[in-house]
């Protein structure tokens, strides 16, 4: 597993049923498996092709019917119950059409790799329960990649987010991983502004620096 897997498979708690929306290879599915974190499990994914991939690594569990594979658009084809879901490495945007188009699980984890504003809004509003919601990052080549990963319920609602909160995830703030992230996204939009822009691009990017600038003076 590489370290996101990893991380990400420390997000994950006990349940009756683990569901892998877009699994992948499987990885976290064998986790909870292998660990017993879980009594079942379902792997799914749009693509035939992909989900042979976790097939493959499952296949001792899927033979003793200890794991089902789907082959479905989101939850499409995985009925409600006692679980927790997993929907890691899409865009929010994704994630928030999986849940428009089905439902939002009893328990969550959700690792949007973009437009993670988008889906927070959503369960806010939704009335689900956050209870986690933040980052981490991975090293590649010397370079750090950022990961949002949003936990939580369907039902038990949550108290309102500033907008810093909404932007970054509520437990990012005042963390070392979101003052890098930010300082990343500073010279990126520096850089760009730099660039021969539209009056109306200039604005938006001028507007996200002092955003940034306002959220980094608050984590000083």
């Amino acid at each position: 597993m590489n370290g996101r897997i990893k991380k990400l498979c420390s997000f994950l708690g006990r349940c009756e049923r683990f569901v892998d929306v877009g699994c992948d290879h499987g990885y976290c599915t064998k986790y909870m498996l292998d660990s017993g974190l879980c009594g079942s499990a379902v792997i799914a994914d749009v693509s035939p092709k992909s989900l042979s991939k976790a097939e493959r690594l499952l296949g001792g569990y899927i033979a003793s019917g200890a794991c089902r594979s789907v082959c479905c658009d989101g939850l499409g084809g995985i009925e409600r119950g006692n679980d927790l879901v997993l929907v890691a490495g899409m865009g929010g945007e994704e994630i928030l059409k999986i849940l428009k188009n089905s439902y939002v699980p009893e328990a969550f984890v959700f690792q949007p790799m973009k437009n993670a504003s988008r889906l927070r809004e959503f369960l806010i509003e939704r009335g689900c329960a956050i209870d986690y919601d933040g980052m981490f990052f991975q090293t590649r080549s010397g370079r750090r990649k950022y990961y949002f990963v949003i936990k939580g319920r369907a039902a038990g609602g949550c108290a309102g987010y500033t907008p810093a909160e909404l932007a970054f995830g509520r437990d990012s703030l005042g963390t070392p991983e979101l003052r890098g992230f930010l300082t990343d996204e500073m010279a990126k939009n520096s850089a760009y502004a730099a660039g021969d822009l539209s009056k109306e691009s200039r604005a938006e990017v001028e507007g996200r620096i002092a955003f940034i600038k306002e959220v980094l003076g608050d984590e000083a």
